[in-house]
């Protein structure tokens, strides 16, 4: 969520910062419901401020007029009867003015804080403008001295690739059929040493983080409630892409969904908490198991381990000051961290800078890491694919835009109160990181070679096939 106070400020800030990632919401009425509410608000605290001064006032004068009233003639009665009676409805008038203003702002709370939860978080100012993916602008790439993704693979390596599908039905490595006939499309079942290379890499990439770069390793529900979803921006915008699971129609009390990322449960345990500066920043990773529907995406990549609805994910998060500086260089880390894991494994890859319009709402800024892929891209005169590169990681900086939804807070030396900011990584998620470990590592007699950094969580096996 974003800062009230400052979208009053500078309104076209926000609305310019909707415009270029392509969010449709109306700041304007916005605006508009904000000002009411708080006129509505000023009643209501006025018309309390009368009621305590009047109640101060007229118990006296009431007191008096009824002494009065004991000793007066019957000409006078009648005024200090209306008197009294006028003295005795201004708290019942007044009161029906604060219950008015209380209804109205209750009125508009609810549609106030609908527009507010679909005001993206604006782009930093060194993001580039553009309106999707292929507006993204590459900062630079890495390979090992022995591949060159600009080159034909079988020109490098002396023989034609195969896709990581072609290399799976080879070795036996993944049952599709078997696991759609348990969950339906886009589910598998690794087997064998796709299994532990899938474990392997995902243990070197949580051994990485918290050995070397000082992470704590925790688990987080993957179960949440909306209130999660909602606080670590996730919905309303991507709500159709978890799943739900209805907990409220069997008798419980609150509906669940399950999680796409470590992210949401990394933050969530956070929530509603005020933390001492000293304690900044909090740098947490988890490895869970992820859940996305993956709506909208039918015809892209339905076949292999590219786009699935269930996969696990080593996840980095940043809890730190509000500080641009101190974010920028915790981001600057988080990519490094992937790099130094990439290039541990031999893998090439290319960093993307997002563009507005490829950022989503919660973000102020994205870096993506795209692996090649030989199995991917164009197809050649033959039909095979020339490769291509595929995303495997994200990192990003979200400013204060998640800890204001989640009211996660610092106290400085001072004892003043802040929002934290926040920060997530993917450190990596499998099997999608499979395709690149295993096409990549493919040798010309079928065999599939395992990094040297990864034989020791495969016991020892230096290949595959």
């Amino acid at each position: 969520m974003i800062d009230l106070k400052a979208l009053r400020g500078n309104p076209d800030h926000f609305i310019e910062g909707a415009r270029a990632k392509g969010v449709d919401v109306d700041i304007p009425r916005l605006l508009e419901l904000d000002t009411a509410r708080r006129e509505a608000l000023a009643r209501q605290e006025s018309a309390r401020a009368e009621q305590k001064r009047i109640s101060k006032e007229i118990g006296p004068k009431i007191g008096k007029l009824k002494g009065q009233l004991k000793k007066a003639s019957e000409d006078e009665k009648a005024a200090i009867e209306q008197e009294l009676a006028t003295l005795e409805s201004a708290p019942s008038a007044l009161k029906k003015t604060v219950q008015a203003a209380e209804a109205e702002v209750a009125a508009i709370d609810g549609p106030l804080q609908a527009l507010l939860l679909h005001v993206p978080l604006p782009a930093d100012d060194d993001v580039p403008r553009g309106e999707s993916a292929d507006d993204n602008v590459e900062l630079r790439q890495w390979a090992p001295d022995t591949f060159d993704p600009t080159q034909p693979f079988g020109t490098q390596r002396g023989f034609e690739p195969l896709t990581h599908i072609e290399l799976i039905q080879q070795h036996g490595l993944v049952d599709f059929e078997r696991a759609v006939k348990v969950g339906g499309t886009r589910h598998y079942s690794l087997l064998g040493d796709a299994m532990r290379l899938h474990q392997a890499v995902l243990r070197f990439a949580l051994d990485v983080i918290t050995d070397e770069h000082g992470f704590t390793p925790m688990s987080v529900p993957v179960l949440v409630r909306e209130e999660c979803m909602l606080g670590t921006g996730f919905f309303p915008e991507g709500r159709e892409q978890a799943y739900h699971i209805e907990e409220s129609v069997q008798g419980a009390g609150h509906d669940l969904y399950l999680t796409g990322t470590g992210e949401v449960g990394l933050m969530g345990l956070h929530a509603d908490e005020i933390i001492d500066e000293a304690d900044l920043p909090i740098k947490a990773a988890t490895l869970s198991t992820c859940f996305r529907r993956e709506a909208g995406a039918a015809g892209r990549d339905t076949a292999g381990l590219y786009r699935i609805h269930q996969f696990d994910k080593v996840e980095q998060v940043v809890i730190c000051r509000a500080d641009a500086d101190e974010e920028r260089a915790h981001h600057a880390d988080m990519i490094g961290t992937v790099e130094s894991i990439l290039q541990r494994l031999g893998l090439p890859y290319r960093l993307l800078q997002c563009c507005t319009g490829d950022l989503g709402s919660k973000n102020a800024d994205m870096v993506d890491i795209e692996c090649w892929m030989p199995g991917r891209g164009h197809l050649d005169k033959n039909d095979r694919p020339c490769g291509d590169w595929g995303e495997t990681h994200s990192a990003s900086r979200l400013h204060d835009y998640q800890c204001r939804r989640l009211n996660l807070r610092y106290r400085d030396a001072d004892r003043n109160t802040h929002f934290c900011w926040s920060l997530n990584n993917t450190v990596a998620a499998s099997p999608r990181i499979l395709i690149p470990l295993m096409e990549i590592h493919q040798q010309a007699d079928g065999s599939i070679a395992i990094p040297e950094v990864l034989q020791p969580y495969m016991g020892g096996r230096t290949s595959i096939g």
